[in-house]
């Protein structure tokens, strides 16, 4: 059998405090990001069009979005994970919701006053959403495995992705409805809902001043770039680790149609900002819908297929949504596609963290994260300037080619990743291969010590 019988998900994880109060944070901080992602893309369309630009232009400035972005995320993601492994990962959590909470409330005031230089505040708040998001992931990543026992670990994952998803459905969709009330009032509809995403990261500020790890552990070469290039070597060696990230990253950043949503809602659907709001909480709605099956029913063998295959039906969903037309077919088949991604996400990040010992767990997170971001906001600038060039359908469709495409080129690079039966393979594969000593240790959430 793939999977066990269905049962009510397991709440184990929910006996450690210090995770549950993870799990609220991430649950909230994650409700400020979406609402703040999916005003931004409907506020810098708005903008476009209203200033005369074409479809296609207008499209491709979404795209440089993501590339402001990326841009200085790839730049200080190594050193974020370091960082994480050498500092605090609490203090950088703190850090991050402090800035993103400076940032809101600039953009708060900036789309108040109107003006001109609303377009260029956006991309200023890209900048530096993206620099402080080369911190936050890492540290974030790598603290939750030291908030419960090895073997609550799989579940935990699957209990903070269905936070994540969950947030995911109803940020969007609050975002939507803060942009349609505030549009009938004198403050405007980004005002309201860039105001909405700040007091969810105070929300998420306040869960973390209360979260109490453990002691972390701390890397043997505490030199910056010694341990870069430590966690860069890790992830080059280990194949496994190698491979599920590189083929989230290529899938995603190939199939990834987020950004071009904002186009979908206004000039091909036409169900304005509402709209925009349900579909980007679509995706999500899959997600959390399959999160929650993986809570009850985790994966325990036919691991590497199971990842496979979901990019696979990831690539057929999205071309699928490129040629509805139908408002109610372009929710399902989103809904399919967050599905998908989800059974993706929880393999590969079980894999990675069962296979990574605590000391390198920043830097291997950080450099998971360039891959995750370089899918998602490079990703949309490969759809603007796809869109620019091909249309915006024509766009999604070579992206989800790309996709089922790229399942195939990875079976036959990553052989060892597609035979992978459960996820102590993984353990092993890094004991045998890599040796003893990038061996995991069991980590101790009711110790104080590591």
């Amino acid at each position: 059998m793939l999977y066990s019988p269905m049962r009510l998900p397991s709440l184990a994880p929910f006996r450690h405090r210090q995770f549950f109060t993870y799990w609220l944070m991430r649950a909230v901080s994650t409700l400020g990001f979406q609402v703040q992602a999916t005003t931004i893309g409907w506020q810098v369309y708005e903008i476009a069009r209203d200033g005369g630009r074409s479809v296609e232009q207008s499209a491709f400035l979404l795209g440089l979005v993501g590339l402001a972005q990326f841009l200085p995320l790839l730049i200080l993601s190594p050193f974020g994970g370091q960082a994480a492994d050498r500092y605090s990962r609490k203090g950088i959590i703190l850090g991050y919701q402090l800035a993103k909470i400076a940032t809101l409330l600039a953009l708060v005031w900036v789309s108040f006053n109107g003006g001109a230089g609303a377009l260029a505040a956006v991309f200023a708040a890209a900048i530096v959403s993206g620099a402080v998001n080369a911190f936050a992931p890492a540290a974030s990543q790598a603290l939750m495995p030291m908030l419960v026992p090895k073997e609550d670990l799989p579940q935990a994952v699957a209990l903070s992705s269905l936070a994540f998803s969950t947030s995911s459905i109803l940020g969007p969709a609050l975002a939507g409805f803060a942009i349609a009330i505030g549009e009938t009032s004198s403050l405007g509809g980004a005002v309201t809902a860039y105001g909405l995403a700040a007091a969810f990261f105070l929300g998420a500020l306040c869960f973390c001043l209360t979260l109490r790890p453990p002691r972390q552990e701390k890397p043997k070469n505490p030199k910056a770039l010694a341990m870069i290039l430590e966690g860069l070597r890790y992830v080059r060696d280990n194949k496994i680790v190698l491979g599920a990230m590189s083929l989230d990253l290529v899938a995603v950043l190939l199939a990834g149609a987020t950004a071009l949503l904002p186009v979908y809602a206004r000039d091909i659907l036409h169900v304005g900002p509402e709209g925009l709001g349900w579909m980007r909480a679509a995706p999500a709605a899959g997600a959390a819908a399959v999160a929650l099956w993986l809570a009850a029913t985790p994966i325990r063998t036919h691991v590497g297929p199971w990842m496979f295959l979901s990019v696979a039906v990831f690539g057929l969903a999205t071309i699928g949504f490129a040629a509805s037309s139908l408002f109610w077919l372009s929710l399902t088949l989103l809904a399919v596609i967050g599905a998908a991604d989800m059974i993706s996400v929880y393999v590969r990040s079980s894999l990675v963290q069962l296979a990574t010992p605590d000391a390198m767990r920043g830097r291997v997170a950080s450099t998971s994260f360039i891959f995750i971001s370089a899918s998602n906001e490079l990703g949309e600038f490969q759809s603007g300037l796809f869109a620019r060039a091909f249309g915006p359908i024509g766009a999604v469709v070579i992206g989800g080619i790309g996709a089922v495409l790229t399942v195939g080129i990875w079976i036959k690079l990553f052989p060892a990743l597609w035979r992978m039966d459960t996820f102590e393979d993984a353990v092993r594969y890094a004991e045998r291969d890599l040796g003893a000593r990038l061996a995991p240790s069991a980590p101790d959430a009711s110790s104080g010590t590591r």
